[in-house]
């Protein structure tokens, strides 16, 4: 009789995991979010591969049968990838989309003014905040700047409303373990409280040094810490700058820069020659969408903490 309730218990993970609604993401840091929620109940669908470029991706046959058998979309939204936004809408079947960007109790930020380089710690950045009609969902978005900012999950805040929507969603279709959703969720919003608090503590001793990236994809992050961002040679999906802004990142970096940033998937060439016959350090590359991370429910938090200690790699001048 031991035998047969152990059994009967081991084999209760893959019941709950068969039952578990089938779901899809479109960037590791919300993968990582949703596998937090999920726990041990199943596992999410991460769509952008390891290495891509979350703004312009192709989607394989194998990822829209993915999408096609999945039940929940859990997506920043089409300010960010647009690929999935057309792929949602020739699905065959009734799918729930969750674009966390739409989510109440979302800090959004618009894009700063094109060619123009911030040297007030983004201070220039107009918020967006709560479903205010500029929310722009057309379904073939050129990523126009004068827009809402997608880059929101790294501001580590809109985390908590986010898993709570998350939670909300697996239990809307799986209400039998909807308590478990909950508590994950919970659990998933006192780690990243926890780290948020790392966080600053790490970056206080440099939030007066300048510094310049790659992407103009910071502002969540710069904003919320209070670091001295003060532009980027690219726009916000990394598209090539013009001429006239390249001279005013230029002009910036030749007056009170301390580090620039490249970034992974991009050439570090452009930037670097910025810097030429100037004494700023050149940092690590940043990673902000997480492009080269296995899937894990750790990567929301293992984008944040690598982009931390990159920046302070650098502005410390360690």
């Amino acid at each position: 009789m031991r035998y047969i309730i152990s059994s009967i218990l081991s084999m209760l993970p893959l019941s709950a995991m068969a039952d578990a609604p089938r779901v899809i993401t479109d960037i590791p840091p919300v993968y990582g979010l949703v596998a937090s929620v999920m726990g041990t109940l199943g596992q999410p669908v991460l769509l952008l591969e390891k290495g891509a470029d979350e703004h312009d991706f192709q989607l394989r046959p194998s990822q829209m049968a993915d999408i096609a058998d999945a039940d929940i979309a859990i997506w920043i939204g089409p300010e960010l990838t647009p690929w999935l936004q057309r792929a949602l809408d020739g699905a065959q079947r009734d799918l729930v989309s969750l674009p966390l960007l739409d989510v109440d109790g979302t800090t959004r930020l618009k894009f700063a003014a094109k060619d123009q380089p911030s040297d007030e710690q983004g201070h220039d950045h107009a918020h967006d905040h709560e479903n205010d009609g500029d929310h722009d969902h057309g379904h073939d978005h050129d990523h126009d700047h004068s827009g809402t900012d997608p880059h929101a999950w790294l501001n580590p805040q809109n985390a908590a409303p986010w898993l709570d929507a998350i939670a909300a969603a697996l239990s809307a279709k799986d209400s039998t373990n909807a308590a478990a959703y909950a508590a994950n969720a919970a659990a998933a919003k006192a780690q990243i409280a926890a780290l948020d608090a790392e966080i600053a503590a790490a970056l206080a001793p440099v939030k007066d040094k300048g510094f310049v990236a790659y992407h103009d994809a910071y502002q969540y992050f710069t904003t919320h810490y209070g670091l001295r961002y003060m532009g980027a040679v690219a726009m916000g999906d990394a598209s090539a700058a013009g001429a006239a802004h390249l001279r005013a990142v230029q002009d910036t970096v030749a007056q009170d820069v301390v580090c620039v940033f490249p970034e992974v998937q991009h050439d570090a060439d452009l930037l670097l020659q910025l810097t030429e016959g100037t004494s700023v350090r050149a940092g690590a590359a940043l990673d902000p969408v997480g492009a080269l991370l296995d899937p894990a429910a750790s990567s929301y938090l293992d984008v944040l903490r690598n982009l931390t200690n990159a920046l302070t790699g650098c502005l410390s001048g360690a």
